[in-house]
């Protein structure tokens, strides 16, 4: 809009800034859109490519939880290590334990060496037939001739009087009522058989399925499957015997039967001197 005053030129008026806006859509003709070309008519303009504009929003990172699956194996297998490390320092530690003091601990075990020291004197040969109190018997007088026991499997009874001479060598003699099961018996054969200072046989009116001897001891247990005859085994053979390591376990009598057989006496080879 112009004004004209008489006898002069039209006058544009000064546009005043009232520091208002203008309303959305319609910018004020004499204002330039800041950083717009001239004349282009827009507001804000879109910042150009590579130019500096409103930084991108960051995506919000959502959380899956742990992976427990691993945490959980490597756990197992720590526990497994120590375990076993545990194990082999205990199995170390036993070990090291005098065998009198590892065959104190076997559970359930007779120690006739504490309970009747006169049985276990051992040296005693006497020909015939013996009566013992103990039975299967763990100690005293003796035939002169031992049975083999060179890891020996007897289908059948052997004589009292070669088994307790076999004893007083370092054996551990294994004996199981005939009645027991075949899977027992073939458990039994398995930890004897070929095994030097070792014999397995039958033996008659046991109160228990089986039953194991060494000299001066004895352990009654009820299946093939118990850890302590194993033990036993590990413990007191040779340590058991009180004529040493060196005492014989073959050129002994073969032959099964109850009745001792005194004339292979002095067919017997002598025994090393301690």
């Amino acid at each position: 809009m112009s004004i004209s005053t008489p006898g002069g030129p039209e006058r544009r008026p000064t546009v005043v800034s009232t520091g208002k806006k203008p309303a959305a859509g319609r910018p004020a003709a004499a204002d330039k859109p800041a950083g717009g070309k001239a004349g282009s008519g827009k507001g804000n303009p879109r910042p150009a490519a590579g130019g500096k504009g409103r930084k991108p929003v960051a995506p919000v990172k959502v959380s899956q939880g742990r992976s427990w699956g691993p945490i959980a194996l490597f756990v197992a297998v720590g526990v497994l290590a120590a375990g076993i490390i545990g194990y082999g320092a205990y199995a170390a530690f036993q070990g090291s334990q005098p065998w009198q003091t590892r065959a104190d601990a076997i559970k359930g075990m007779v120690d006739y060496r504490k309970k009747d020291p006169d049985l276990v004197k051992g040296g005693n040969h006497q020909p015939g037939s013996i009566k013992y109190d103990v039975l299967p018997p763990v100690a005293g007088p003796h035939n002169q001739a031992w049975q083999n026991c060179m890891g020996d499997v007897y289908d059948a009874p052997i004589a009292n009087e070669h088994a307790v001479h076999s004893l007083e060598h370092g054996t551990v003699w294994i004996t199981y009522r005939p009645d027991l099961p075949a899977d027992q018996v073939a458990k039994l054969k398995a930890k004897v058989e070929g095994k030097e200072k070792l014999m397995l046989s039958p033996f008659e009116g046991l109160d228990k399925p089986i039953s194991l001897q060494a000299w001066g001891f004895q352990l009654k247990v009820d299946n093939a499957d118990d850890s302590r005859i194993d033990d036993f085994i590990k413990t007191l053979k040779v340590n058991a015997s009180i004529e040493g390591p060196t005492a014989l376990c073959d050129q002994g009598v073969t032959a099964t039967g109850t009745t001792p057989r005194d004339n292979l006496g002095n067919q017997m080879p002598e025994q090393p001197t301690q």
